[in-house]
């Protein structure tokens, strides 16, 4: 028999969705490098950008949730309490260490069949690259010295064929990202990083699915099947017999969106006793934030449609280069455009377009928090770790 499903209101979908991001408290993970481990292992994944404008989106997000966060205090979680590590999710992402094992099968994949970004490597030169690092210690791209280099295939590419090596160690597992200075990484071996003597098992295809549905529960509360497997298309086939029995044992229900119907979702019963919350206090997104970037999640539960224009033509952007979104209790209310002005020490506003009537003091609530932004952009902005688009 067909359970049917539930209908929702917006305002209730967006309320279970920002109760599940965390952005209904003043500080749900408390403070320091603990706060940011912890912030990291609820998200699932905080995506790393290269993009300078203003600060780094990896940053930026954590502060969105942490109000007391520190760049140093990711640098501590990474590097010294080894509690999120860097890998590939539906981008380059900060993700918490005791999920290490989800990410193993992916590594294989790509070491049995490289992709074009890290194919190509010389075995007898990588051999030697691993035995450089096992001897000296982690290495950046900065402390080789090719005697040979190649032409760029890609504009963020490097001329130096070790880096090429680094990235397919990265992406294989032998090498894993120790610490970075800015955004130039070092590469240490994986086991000794983390202390290992060897590497986790590896998860079967079912517990990767099962990991994918209980993140994006906890994490965005209301699912759908497109929601879960983000990134992750391969995984749709167990994650939806997973929903079968979930729904059949009455540990998840169906529920729709209005004018999304047919767009099937899906949560738990305590969601649905919960009563929806609103955003704590205005926020400026960052464009790459786990409730911005899935931008058709985002049009259907708040009616948004966020254009990310750094790479449109600039007589053709809308809402200009780094929009971000602004959040005001449970709406999209504007995006602004803004630009670090790092010499002068403050934020400068390039564009601010409303996506709703200005109301009674609404932008007075916007301008204050654009202030505690800029405070946060001018004591930590990362300056001298390249342009625009920095990754080394």
């Amino acid at each position: 028999m067909a359970v049917s499903s539930i209908a929702l209101s917006a305002d209730a979908a967006r309320g279970h969705w920002l109760a599940a991001q965390r952005l209904d408290q003043v500080a749900p993970f408390g403070s320091g490098p603990t706060a940011t481990a912890a912030a990291v292992q609820h998200l699932g994944y905080v995506q790393i950008d290269t993009i300078n404008v203003i600060e780094r989106c990896h940053h930026h997000i954590l502060f969105t949730r942490i109000p007391e966060y520190q760049r140093a205090d990711l640098t501590a979680a990474q590097s010294r309490d080894k509690s999120v590590f860097e890998y590939w999710t539906h981008a380059l992402a900060y993700v918490p260490t005791p999920d290490y094992r989800y990410y193993i099968p992916a590594m294989d994949r790509r070491r049995a069949q490289p992709t074009d970004w890290i194919a190509g490597v010389d075995e007898k030169d990588y051999k030697a690259l691993l035995a450089r690092i096992r001897r000296e210690g982690a290495l950046s791209i900065r402390d080789i010295d090719d005697e040979v280099l190649v032409e760029k295939t890609h504009p963020w590419a490097s001329r130096k064929p070790s880096k090429r090596a680094l990235r397919f160690g990265f992406f294989v597992g032998d090498l894993s990202i120790s610490g970075r200075a800015g955004m130039v990484k070092s590469y240490e071996l994986t086991n000794r990083h983390f202390g290992w003597r060897r590497r986790p098992a590896p998860a079967s295809e079912q517990q990767i699915a099962a990991f994918l549905l209980e993140r994006a529960l906890r994490a965005q509360g209301i699912v759908s099947l497109d929601s879960i497997c983000y990134g992750e298309t391969r995984a749709k086939g167990p994650v939806s017999a997973l929903l079968e029995t979930a729904v059949r044992r009455k540990r998840l229900v169906p529920v729709h969106l209005p004018g999304f119907e047919r767009v099937p979702h899906w949560t738990a019963p305590a969601t649905l006793d919960r009563s929806p919350a609103l955003a704590v206090a205005p926020r400026l997104l960052s464009p790459f934030d786990p409730l911005v970037i899935q931008r058709r999640r985002l049009a259907m539960f708040f009616g948004y449609d966020h254009r990310f224009e750094a790479y449109v033509p600039a007589a053709k952007r809308v809402l200009g280069y780094f929009a971000l979104p602004v959040l005001v209790g449970n709406e999209i209310v504007a995006a602004i455009d803004l630009k670090t002005d790092r010499q002068a020490g403050r934020l400068t506003l390039q564009k601010w377009t409303w996506m709703v009537a200005e109301r009674a003091g609404l932008k007075a609530m916007i301008e204050e928090e654009l202030g505690r932004f800029e405070r946060f952009q001018t004591t930590t902005a990362s300056g001298a770790d390249g342009g625009e688009h920095g990754e080394q």
